[in-house]
């Protein structure tokens, strides 16, 4: 059976494009919600992948949520036995801490539609190879994360300079968020938390303008989302499923 472990920390922050992609591919996905079930202890054995998603906790908070250091764990030990990881936002600093980066409060926040610019390095990258040098990705953290010593650099923006990277043939970080869809960024604008964080007073960030700069840009993400993400699951090395024919 192909399946892929998928470590979850809100509600509201998803697989978003990846799951139709997931699916169309065969595998089976296995979800654990942290923000419900914060003292589960899941196991990597018998995954073809791992996928770990956003959340707004820090790295740093390790103390007040437990179920970080069970995570770290458990990254270790996929990157142990050479499955795919896939780390977005929270998931690529829990990965780059793993590997021994540093993993901080940014000086400035990164929300709404920003540029991402690629390294040589991801501009030849097969997750990126269909990038232009420069793309418009959503993003929605607060914190950033050096560059782990024996990782490949892909990609980076004025505000951050984490924002992709490689680690080995099948690890991979990812600060932006190119897998949310348009319903997922009108959730997050919604959410009350996130209103809070976002559009406190004198906040540079209008949700007006996201909603705006969203209509124009999430097709073309999607787009760059969905040739990405197949060539993630290109690295789970699955035989293609036999057809089954019916009984005659």
């Amino acid at each position: 059976m192909r399946k892929v472990l998928v470590f979850q920390h809100v509600a509201h922050t998803i697989l978003g494009t990846l799951n139709p992609t997931l699916k169309s591919r065969g595998l089976n996905m296995r979800y654990v919600n942290f923000e419900r079930t914060p003292d589960e202890q899941p196991s990597v054995q018998k995954y073809n992948g791992l996928i770990v998603l956003g959340g707004h906790m820090g790295v740093y908070e390790a103390d007040k949520y437990r179920h970080i250091k069970v995570e770290m764990q458990l990254i270790e030990e996929a990157l142990k036995k050479e499955i795919p990881i896939l780390g977005i936002c929270l998931g690529a600093q829990l990965l780059a801490h793993v590997l021994g980066a540093e993993v901080r409060k940014s000086a400035e926040k990164e929300i709404g539609w920003c540029d991402v610019n690629l390294t040589d390095e991801g501009a030849k990258d097969p997750l990126f190879s269909h990038f232009k040098k420069t793309e418009k990705i959503f993003q929605l953290h607060g914190d950033t994360f050096d560059i782990p010593r024996g990782a490949t650099h892909l990609a980076s923006s004025d505000v951050c300079t984490g924002q992709a990277f490689k680690y080995g043939d099948k690890a991979y970080g990812i600060q932006f968020h190119l897998e949310a869809d348009q319903a997922m960024i009108m959730r997050w604008l919604d959410n009350p938390r996130n209103q809070e964080e976002m559009f406190k007073t004198h906040s540079p960030f209008s949700a007006e303008t996201i909603r705006t700069e969203t209509e124009k840009y999430i097709a073309h993400s999607t787009d760059l989302s969905q040739k990405t993400f197949d060539q993630f699951i290109n690295l789970f090395s699955l035989k293609e499923r036999p057809v089954r024919l019916g009984s005659r």
